[in-house]
């Protein structure tokens, strides 16, 4: 049950309030948007109708290129709106929901990105066990454990904060709402929501980013001790670079957003992070991921020359 306090919206004052910058960001950011529906879209599409790609790493992939529609949707229709707008208010329950969803896809990536690690260990690391060790069933229990498991951890941070009592300024100096900045707005004690957003949300991005690195870690290992061939070294190798890629686009800022929440980093440094992993991210990760792939791009041939 949601707390019951005096503020029943609040004000997302954006980036920037500059009123001649409104429309040219409007018009990047929209962009952006239709570049992350599409790549993504485009992903999730060869995915599912190509069954060449029923493999566990473009199942995962799949996932990822849903996660990513659905996290950016979150946030950048509300942020558009709010560039053409003069009344920039989002109700209290709809706050809180934005909270919930943007916690719930972002730690179901977090937990997803070192699952397809550990799938490329297997393809690589023990080639003959893959399809015994990745089955159908395997893949599916671990993609529907992690997406619970997101979602019952931003249950916990939306909960929390719904709890909180706001009396004062309900505007937030951020362009959608999150636990950090309403914390600020927040009357009273919140040591706890603090507390739970540094461990909790801490130990969900480290151990992430630990379990990923050790994956790659005895990967590049493997290879160098183990392999003969030139050209596979350096192919996998070129996929383990992408892939890392990833991890440091996606776990940076978190890090510094989420862990470093009792430094003294302003608001405005917060907001082109968070610009950072909520936006421009998952733009890139098509582009990274899959659509760099010979595979998906013969398959994405294939499915357009069917719809023509």
């Amino acid at each position: 049950m949601l707390n019951q306090t005096s503020v029943t919206e609040f004000f997302l004052l954006g980036v920037t309030d500059i009123q001649v910058l409104q429309p040219v960001l409007f018009m990047v950011f929209l962009t952006i948007y239709f570049l992350n529906l599409a790549g993504n879209g485009a992903i999730l599409i060869v995915v599912i109708s190509d069954p060449r790609l029923h493999s566990p790493m473009y199942f995962f992939l799949g996932n990822l290129s849903c996660l990513d529609i659905c996290y950016s949707t979150v946030t950048l229709p509300k942020m558009l709106e709010n560039f053409l707008s003069t009344h920039k208010a989002i109700s209290f329950l709809g706050c809180i929901s934005q909270l919930h969803f943007f916690h719930f896809l972002g730690s179901t990536e977090a937990m997803l990105v070192p699952v397809m690690a550990f799938d490329r260990f297997v393809a690589i690391c023990k080639p003959l066990r893959y399809t015994l060790i990745m089955s159908h069933q395997v893949c599916t229990q671990m993609a529907v454990t992690i997406w619970i498991t997101g979602f019952f951890h931003a249950l916990l941070h939306s909960v929390m904060t719904s709890h909180l009592n706001f009396c004062g300024s309900n505007h937030i100096h951020h362009f959608f709402c999150d636990v950090k900045p309403l914390l600020k707005l927040a009357c009273g004690n919140t040591e706890l929501n603090q507390w739970l957003l540094n461990n909790v949300t801490g130990t969900f991005a480290m151990g992430s980013f630990f379990l990923t690195l050790l994956s790659y870690f005895y990967i590049i290992i493997y290879l160098f001790f183990k392999t003969h061939s030139c050209s596979m070294l350096h192919k996998a190798l070129s996929t383990c670079a992408s892939h890392f890629m990833v991890v440091v686009l996606l776990f940076g800022p978190v890090f510094f957003i989420y862990i470093r929440l009792a430094s003294g980093s302003s608001m405005d440094q917060e907001q082109i992070i968070a610009i950072m992993y909520s936006v421009v991210t998952p733009v890139l990760n098509p582009l990274i991921y899959t659509l760099r792939n010979k595979e998906v791009k013969k398959a994405l041939r294939r499915v357009i020359r069917r719809k023509l």
